[in-house]
């Protein structure tokens, strides 16, 4: 923790030398990316918090640093030391950073922040905070420039075409799709700075950020504009002769700021909560900007059938993988040593044994015992708890196919179980039942869902602080905008073709967690005089372990379900596993 604190130390210098009292750290990069290239990891560098959410405020006498549930254990344990002090967000009364920072800081100070990290709704929230208090709000240079020694650059890992026989729609339909969009807006063009839709909407991959298939770049797109900022090392000759031919123009990355300062007289269309600030600030006066939910998110979000059918595939070819996964754990727990490190290992290299297979979608939790707890946990060899044929073990991991992204999680019993664990168990999957099962009017939004999965643990006096589900993209990120299901506010309704996770979670600080998660995608289930209706199907096929469930507490409607999945899971992994697993298979997946 010396380390940090020279760190701390560094920055706080380059604060002095600005006339600066305190320093905004949003914790990402230019583009709003959960994950990040190592060169924008700035949270975890000048904290050593490893997690993918957090802020860091560095004022001169104190520093504190705000994430959410996911990261509450683990954000105490490694800023130990460190002299950083951990609030929490996305609970009641909590302590926002415009708060802190309002009561330790005086009318006049001065807070800096980087423009270039932190979006136009950012900036406006902290900017209309501080107005009221007195506080300056000030843009800076990035200063982690100057006190980064030896810090990374930018990937230069090279692109790859990502063809609409896997995508569905070429990029001129694409392009056709969004022009259409930006016409009902009036708008000229749209600045694409997420690098999700930027890969989506030029139909092209890259590797440049850890388990997320996408590149660094930039992207304008309207009727006369077209063109993909990017470092031209990163294109391979083939393909830059193929986007020329689509009349794509390509510029250099580092180009792009100065471009959009020549834009003169145009409607510009922003998604305020990805755009930077620093993008807004460089348009000039005399243009006018439309802001609202990107257009390319919404045309992202409902995949077409290409899409779906891709996922389906890399569905079968996880839980085949998963499955031998599971075998693999009955055989070694007790007879081998088996850690919460090697689960991590194995999972990767039984879904690297599938066609088609990339990479993991995100780093693999595994928890045991009181590890399961710590929502997003990460250990390393050292910190990993070994496994015993008892209690149970919590595993969340995905894969990244060329056929689709994945995302499941599984608690399995390693040996004897307590009562309390079952019924805490059974309570988790009647939340996930729940939400699979449901029908609702078009129009729903996913925070009028979430209830759902906490209904049966709200009952006993319990709750999960995570939400309940998340977008997935397709061979993209694990987790995709602007669709969600849980307790905050979401005014973007649930439409056919978006696909999402379903994991409600129970966790026993210092004992035990339990979660379970498939993935769903919204599809149409009837039309009444009352309008239509729309519901889930389960994409996910892997068995759910049956021998921690408390059979008396489900209801016939629960079980029938249950039992139905089992069917499903068997009839669609049987056929593509070899018998030894099959008989395996049969046995995990007897009705209850």
């Amino acid at each position: 923790m010396n380390e940090i604190r020279q760190r701390l130390k560094a920055l706080r210098m380059e604060l002095l030398r600005r006339n600066l009292d305190a320093w905004y750290i949003s914790g990402t990069d230019p583009h709003a990316s959960e994950y990040l290239p190592e060169m924008w990891q700035t949270r975890k560098y000048i904290s050593g918090f490893s997690g993918s959410y957090g802020v860091v405020v560095v004022a001169q006498e104190e520093a504190a640093l705000w994430t959410d549930s996911r990261y509450f254990i683990q954000a105490e344990e490694q800023l130990k030391g460190a002299g950083i002090k951990m609030f929490k967000l996305r609970v009641p009364d909590a302590v926002s950073p415009e708060t802190w920072m309002e009561k330790k800081l005086s009318a006049g100070s001065k807070v800096g922040f980087d423009p270039q990290t932190l979006s136009v709704a950012g900036y406006r929230n902290l900017a209309a905070s501080f107005q009221i208090t007195g506080i300056n709000f000030v843009e800076t240079p990035d200063l982690f420039e100057k006190v980064w020694e030896n810090r990374p650059g930018l990937p230069e890992n090279p692109l790859f075409e990502f063809g609409s026989d896997s995508t569905g729609l070429s990029r001129k339909e694409k392009r056709d799709l969004l022009v259409a969009g930006l016409k009902k807006q009036n708008a000229d063009f749209q600045v694409i700075t997420s690098l999700d839709e930027l890969a989506w909407l030029f139909n092209l991959r890259g590797s440049d950020i850890d388990y997320n298939p996408v590149f660094t770049g930039y992207g304008v797109v309207g009727k006369n504009k077209y063109i993909l900022f990017v470092d031209p090392k990163k294109v391979p000759f083939d393909l830059k002769l193929q986007l020329e031919r689509e009349k794509i123009s390509l510029m250099p990355y580092d180009s792009f700021f100065s471009w959009l300062k020549s834009v003169r007289g145009k409607k510009v269309f922003l998604d305020p909560d990805s755009a930077s600030y620093a993008i807004s600030s460089s348009l000039q006066a005399d243009n006018k900007i439309c802001e609202d939910i990107s257009l390319v998110a919404w045309l992202k979000v409902q995949k077409n059938k290409t899409e779906l059918k891709g996922f389906r595939e890399a569905m079968q070819k996880d839980g085949a993988a998963l499955l031998g996964f599971l075998f693999w754990l009955k055989e070694n727990v007790g007879k081998d040593v088996v850690t919460e490190h090697t689960i991590g290992v194995k999972l990767a290299e039984f879904r690297s044994q599938q066609e088609g297979f990339v990479g993991e979608s995100f780093a693999p939790i595994a928890g045991y015992r009181e590890h399961g707890a710590i929502v997003h946990l990460s250990v390393d060899e050292e910190s990993a708890l070994m496994l015993e044929p008892e209690g149970i073990l919590l595993f969340d991991s995905g894969g990244q196919y060329l056929h689709g992204t994945t995302d499941i999680t599984r608690t399995v019993a390693l040996g004897e179980v307590t009562p309390q664990q079952k019924t805490d168990y059974t309570l988790v999957l009647k939340g996930m039942i729940a939400l699979s099962r449901i029908q609702f009017p078009a129009g729903t939004k996913g925070c009028n869902l979430d209830v759902l999965a906490r209904l049966a643990l709200w009952q006993k006096g319990l709750n999960y602080g995570h939400g309940t589900g998340h977008g997935v993209g397709h061979f993209l990120n694990v987790h995709e905008g602007p669709v969600s299901v849980r307790q905050e506010i979401n005014e973007v309704p649930l439409l056919p073709g978006m696909v999402l996770s379903n994991e409600p979670g129970l966790y026993r600080e210092g004992k035990y967690g339990i979660r379970i998660e498939n993935m769903i995608v919204c599809v149409e289930k009837e039309e009444t005089e009352f309008g239509k209706f729309l519901g889930f199907e389960t994409l996910t096929l892997c068995p759910i372990d049956t021998s921690l469930i408390d059979i008396g507490m489900l209801t016939p409607e629960e079980k029938e379900w249950l039992n139905s999945y089992h069917r499903r899971v068997y009839k669609e992994l049987g056929p593509v596993v070899r018998k030894e697993l099959r008989a395996f298979l049969k046995e995990l997946t007897l009705e209850i």
